[in-house]
C-alpha cells in the first residue's frame, strides 16, 4: 500500500475532509488541488463569487465536490457553507487551506496525527511569524488577535489568524455562527473555546510572495475594523458572562468544590503579598460607590489582575445589608473631612439606608472612595501579617 492509499486511509477513518474557500485565485488553484489529491480524494471547494477563471478551472476537476453562488458573501460564509455541506456528506471534521498559495498540502498528515492525539479539538496551523518575508502589517495584526483571543478566552496561542486550521464541525451542530467575512475566524475560535472545545496548535509551512506578487481581498481599514468591533464584543461577554460562568463551575459544579474553594482561598503557588493585596482589593471594589454592581467589577477586575479571586469575592461581601447603614455612616463623616463648614451630619441607626445617599451626595461620594481606599489598606496590611504569623507558627510546629 502506498502513502497516498494511507493517507486517505486516514481521511476516511476518521471523517476528515479539506475545505478549500475560494475567491479570485486562479493563479494558484489548480495547483493547490493537485497537490491537495495527492494526500486525499475528500475535497470540497466553495467558490465564493469568483469572477475570473475560477469556474474554467473547476470544471477541469470533475470528481471535487463543490459550491459556487453569487456575488461574493465573503470568507466567513464560505466557510460555513462548507461546514453545512461537509456535514451533509457525512464528514466530522474539516481542514480548511487557503487558495492563494500561502499554505501547503504537505502539512496534511500534522493535523491527522494532532488529531489522533486530541480528538475533538480544534488545531490551528501556526506559521513562522518570524521570517523575514512576513510583511510587517501582517505580524501586528497577528499579535494584536493573539492579545485579544487570550483575555476573551484565557489561551495563549502563537498563531490565531491562521487559515489553515481542522475544525470540528460535528461539535458546531448547536452553535449559530454571525460573522460573514474575516472575522469569523475569530468568531469560531472564541465560541469554541467558550464552548470547552479543545484549541491548540501545530505548526506548519508558509509561503509569501514577493511584494507584487501578493495576492490578497483584505481590507485593512473595513477588516480591521470589523475585527475590532467584534473583539470589543466578545470582551464583554467574555468579562460579564463567560468568566462569572466558568468561575461558579469551578466552585460549585465539581464534586469537591469545598476542597476546591479552600485551595483556590489559600493557593500555595501564591504570594502572601498578592493575598493581601487580593483582600485589600475586595474590601475597596465593597465599598466603592457603585452599588448593585460592586461584586461583579469586583470579579472582573480580579480577572483582569490575576488576584486571589476566592479572597476578592469574599471580601467584597462586606456590603451586605446588615452593613449598610455603617458604611453609609462612615462614608459621610470620612467625607465631611473634606468639606469643612459644608458637611452635612447625619446620625447612626439601623435605618440607615442607601436612600440616605441622596443628602449631600459629593460629601457620601467623597467620603465613599476614601474609606474605601484607607479601609482596604488597612485590610491588605492586617491580612498580611496574618498570613507571616501563620507561616511562622506553621514552621515552628513540630
Amino acid at each position: 500500500m502506498n502513502l497516498a492509499n494511507t493517507l486517505q486511509d486516514q481521511f476516511d477513518e476518521l471523517k476528515v475532509c479539506v475545505l478549500v474557500p475560494t475567491y479570485n485565485n486562479s493563479a494558484t488553484l489548480a495547483g493547490l488541488l493537485m497537490d491537495i489529491n495527492f494526500f486525499t480524494r475528500n475535497i470540497l471547494v466553495v467558490n465564493d463569487g469568483s469572477t475570473d477563471e475560477t469556474k474554467e478551472i473547476l470544471n477541469g476537476f470533475r470528481e471535487i465536490e463543490t459550491i459556487s453562488y453569487l456575488p461574493n458573501r465573503g470568507k466567513g460564509y464560505a466557510l460555513r457553507r462548507g461546514f453545512s455541506k461537509s456535514a451533509e456528506l457525512g464528514y466530522e471534521y474539516v481542514i480548511s487551506i487557503d487558495s492563494d498559495g500561502q499554505h501547503f498540502a504537505k502539512d496534511l498528515p500534522q493535523f491527522l496525527t494532532a488529531l489522533r492525539e486530541s480528538p475533538g479539538s480544534l488545531i490551528i496551523g501556526a506559521r513562522n511569524m518570524d521570517q523575514s518575508a512576513i510583511p510587517s502589517k501582517s505580524s501586528f495584526g497577528n499579535r494584536f488577535s493573539n492579545f485579544w483571543f487570550e483575555v476573551e478566552t484565557g489561551i495563549r496561542l502563537p498563531d490565531t489568524q491562521s487559515g489553515y486550521r481542522l475544525y470540528p464541525i460535528f461539535r458546531f451542530r448547536e452553535m449559530h455562527f454571525f460573522t460573514p467575512k474575516y472575522e469569523f475566524e475569530i468568531e469560531v475560535i472564541v465560541r469554541a473555546a467558550w464552548k470547552d472545545i479543545p484549541v491548540i496548535a501545530v505548526p506548519v509551512s508558509v509561503y509569501y510572495p514577493p511584494v507584487g506578487k501578493r495576492v490578497t481581498h483584505f481590507r485593512p481599514f473595513m477588516d480591521f475594523t470589523r475585527i475590532s468591533i467584534l473583539n470589543t464584543v466578545l470582551v464583554l461577554i467574555s468579562f460579564l458572562f463567560i468568566k462569572p460562568r466558568n468561575l461558579i463551575r469551578k466552585f460549585f459544579y465539581q464534586k469537591k468544590w469545598k476542597e476546591s474553594f479552600i485551595q483556590e482561598l489559600l493557593h500555595p503557588h501564591q504570594s502572601d503579598t498578592r493575598k493581601s493585596v487580593s483582600a485589600a482589593f475586595g474590601i475597596f471594589m465593597g465599598i466603592f460607590p457603585i452599588w448593585g454592581f460592586q461584586l461583579i467589577a469586583a470579579i472582573l477586575l480580579a480577572v483582569v489582575l490575576r488576584l486571589n479571586k476566592v479572597l476578592v469575592i469574599l471580601f467584597a461581601n462586606i456590603s451586605i445589608p446588615p452593613a449598610i447603614p455603617l458604611i453609609i455612616y462612615c462614608s459621610y463623616k470620612a467625607g465631611s473631612c473634606w468639606m469643612p463648614g459644608s458637611g452635612k451630619d447625619i446620625s447612626f441607626s439601623k435605618t440607615l439606608s442607601l436612600s440616605a445617599i441622596r443628602y449631600n451626595f459629593k460629601q457620601y461620594l467623597l467620603g465613599s472612595i476614601t474609606l474605601a481606599l484607607a479601609a482596604g489598606l488597612v485590610t491588605g496590611l492586617i491580612t498580611f501579617m496574618l498570613l507571616r504569623l501563620f507561616k511562622k507558627k506553621t514552621r515552628a510546629a513540630p
